[in-house]
């Protein structure tokens, strides 16, 4: 049977003829996204790790979409910011918010 778009594309990326659903592979990444939830986890355990950087510092997003209401808003781009600062430190990268 023939491999889906997805299936292709995740092939190519591990440089394997076929893949199929349920298959673990090892890909290069176009682009990694982490978001205000997410990344701080991820940045922790980065730390714990010992490591310095990260695969490639240019293919790495932050993705700020957990505002809610007026009332939390500072709260959450305080938190945002805080986030983006350690991300900052840890990819090497700049961050740029909008």
């Amino acid at each position: 049977m023939g491999m889906t778009m997805t299936q292709k594309i995740l092939a190519a990326h591990a440089g394997l003829d076929h893949v199929e659903a349920g298959q673990l592979i090892e890909a290069d990444l176009d682009l990694v996204l982490g978001n205000d939830i997410t990344s701080p986890v991820a940045i922790k355990e980065m730390e714990k790790m010992n490591v310095n950087g990260v695969f490639h510092k240019d293919k790495i997003a932050l993705v700020p979409d957990h505002f809610r209401s007026c009332r939390t808003r500072i709260s959450n781009r305080r938190s945002t910011a805080n986030v983006c600062a350690n991300l900052h430190a840890v990819t090497k990268s700049q961050i740029i918010l909008k």
